[in-house]
Order: C-alpha cells, then structure tokens, then sequence
C-alpha cells in the first residue's frame, strides 16, 4: 500500500486544529539532518529557536546570537523540510532599534532563508505596532510571553513568570493584545497551568506551551533537551525521551577504543583493486615508486 504523503502544514491548517481540538506538536530543529528527521515524524512547527546560540552554538544565553547565525541555520533547515511549518526566532536587537530595521531583518528569513514564518517575544506597544507592520508585508507572526529569555537581564535568572497576580493579570493582558494585534499562535513560556488554561480557552489562536501545562494546545521542546544531550540542563517541564549524551559519548569512545587498537577499519570497511588485477597493479606501483626513487 502506497502511504499518503502528508500535506503541508499552513497556517489555517493549525487553526482548525485548535477548533478541532488536535494536539500541535512543534520542536527545534538546526540543521538539515535533524530538522530532515524532524519532518518525517510529522512534526507540525519546527521553530529554528535562537536557543541554539546555547544548546548549538555554546553561549550562556541566547542573547549574543546574531541575524547571520539564524539565517545560516533555517537555511539548513528549510531545505529539509517538505511538510513542517517553519517558523524562525528573531533574534535579540533585529527588532528592537527601530520598526523599519524589524520589518527588514524579518524579510530576510521569509525571503532568503525561506521561513514560513517568524517569532517575536513580548507584547509592549513597540512589539504590537511591529507586528502591525510585519502583517502589512505579509510576514506571519507567532507571538511569545511568560518567560522571555530575551529578557534575561531584566528577569534576573530563568523562573517561572506569572506566579502572584499582577503578574498574571500582565501575562493575560499581553495574550489578549498579541492575538488583536494579528498573530497567528502564541508561546505561553514557563506559567502556572492555570494561567495557561485561561489564556487557551480566550483566545482564538492556538497556544504553544513549553512549561505551561497540558492544557495549552500545542507544545515545544528544545530537540536537545528532549533528546537529552545537554545533560546540565533540566527544567521541571522537560522529559527526556532518550539519553542521548551518555549513548552518543559511548559510541564515540567505542570508536576510540577501536581505533587505537586497529579494530577499525577491518576488511568489511575497506576498499581494494579489483580482484583479478590486485597483484599486478601492486607489482606496477611498487615498480613505478622504485624508479622514481631512483631519479
């Protein structure tokens, strides 16, 4: 039997998915490789997250990440992929200085890097007029509150935002704002699952969770995270669905091992003359290398 080949995931198709009340799955993704493997698990969102500047490129924060850097991987990214929406984080200071600059710097991922779509975080009224603009050409936008790591220096460390209730009251406010301002979805980051919950239930946009509880309808995770190779980092809201640190690790000191005792290459793993010419070939070379030897 011949299987179906699934249909490219789109905007509205999300939408009817919150209607219908179908789970949205959305992960990281890098590179070509994963971001390939990602795809053929039928993966609705890949977000190539500006998280990599951590978890890919060894920063502390996400912060130091430039533009350059995220082009460079949803390009890698966006060849991969054939069904997945992909929808690229902006990055600190691409959006900040001036809305002429964001509107700019949001065009090169749908544009050069061919994004599907791109992600801002908060809702000030700098944000929303942004987004006012982004929507006028015609660049999608996914909106972000709760935890913003853009935001670190502001929030002191990574916790959980929303917790008393001015807090919560600002979150939902923001939501509510994003959704009026035109975003197709929204990342609920690290907030009480109440809060999560009112927000789903009023708005009309799907809600992406990542630590906000079940009730959200959809959910994101790092890739290396949930694959478990960034082994000195586990929020309460990552399940690690493989050890992918220790395993990777041990292959690799297998390949050590083998290597340093000449286990590998063995004859499975090596290449040779044809059979019928293999000796005269050697009997030729060792002859050409005597005389030129002797020159």
């Amino acid at each position: 039997m011949t299987k179906t080949i699934p249909k490219k995931i789109t905007i509205p198709s999300l939408w009817r998915k919150k209607e219908n009340q179908e789970k949205i799955v959305v992960l990281t993704a890098y590179d070509y490789p994963t971001a390939r493997i990602i795809d053929q698990a039928e993966v609705d969102i890949i977000l190539v997250g500006d998280s990599l500047g951590m978890v890919v490129l060894g920063y502390e924060d996400t912060l130091p990440v430039t533009m350059e850097e995220m082009l460079h991987h949803t390009k890698a990214v966006t060849r991969a992929v054939k069904q997945a929406l992909v929808v690229a984080d902006m990055p600190y200071l691409s959006y900040h200085l001036s809305p002429q600059e964001g509107v700019a710097n949001a065009a090169r991922f749908i544009k050069e890097a061919r994004a599907d779509a791109v992600k801002i975080e908060g809702a000030s009224p700098a944000r929303l007029h942004l987004i006012s603009l982004l929507l006028e050409a015609e660049i999608p936008v996914m909106g972000h509150v709760g935890l913003t790591p853009q935001s670190i220096r502001h929030f002191g460390e990574y916790r959980v935002q929303g917790k008393n209730l001015t807090q919560a009251k600002n979150i939902l406010q923001a939501a509510l704002e994003l959704e009026k301002a035109g975003v197709f979805a929204l990342v609920l980051e690290s907030i009480p699952r109440e809060l999560a919950q009112i927000i789903t239930q009023k708005v009309a946009v799907p809600t992406i969770g990542i630590g906000a509880g079940p009730d959200c309808d959809g959910q994101v995770l790092v890739l290396h995270d949930l694959l478990g190779l960034s082994p000195d980092i586990s929020p309460k809201f990552v399940k690690k669905y493989l050890e992918g640190h220790h395993l990777f690790r041990q292959a690799i000191e297998q390949y050590v091992q083998d290597v340093r005792t000449a286990r590998f290459p063995d004859e499975e793993h090596s290449y040779h003359f044809n059979s019928h010419a293999s000796s005269e070939f050697i009997k030729e070379l060792k002859l050409w290398l005597k005389e030129k030897e002797a020159k």
